[in-house]
């Protein structure tokens, strides 16, 4: 192989298109662009997505549909076999901040059914599943509200 024999492959380059030079080159007068609009125009030939020239686009049309709550960033769930690392009796809030078993940012905490749990607990003011309250209820422990 010689510096000077290189070449790209065959197709890898394409001739520039010659545009407004004559009828005959089937790129003459409006070179390609037909006739006014916006792609005729100089640097005009980008629109915005989801632009559908003028009518209501499809992304406004749909309906909107779901729901996501703002208050389900506040709530931490707290597994049963961590719970289980806490000394039996009662347990808040507090108890689950002071042992670190919920971030400090969450506001309310609720006891979610995997893994299980083998001390009697007293939970007071705290949420839980109906898994969860069945393996609480089955060791001993209860739900206070």
């Amino acid at each position: 192989m010689k510096l000077n024999t290189l070449k790209p492959a065959d197709g890898a380059r394409q001739e520039a298109r010659r545009v407004g030079r004559g009828i005959g080159s089937g790129l003459g007068k409006t070179c390609g662009r037909g006739h006014k609009g916006s792609f005729a125009r100089a640097g005009k030939g980008k629109i915005k997505a989801g632009f559908e020239g003028g009518q209501m686009p499809m992304y406004m049309r749909l309906p909107k549909i779901g729901f996501h709550s703002k208050l389900k960033a506040d709530i931490a769930e707290v597994m049963l076999y961590k719970l289980d690392s806490l000394p039996a009796g009662d347990v808040d809030f507090a108890a689950l901040k002071a042992a670190k078993l919920v971030p400090s940012t969450a506001k309310r905490a609720k006891i979610v059914a995997k893994g299980d749990v083998s001390k009697a607990f007293v939970l007071k003011g705290i949420a839980s599943t109906a898994g969860a309250r069945a393996a609480i209820e089955a060791a001993g422990g209860k739900l206070a509200e």
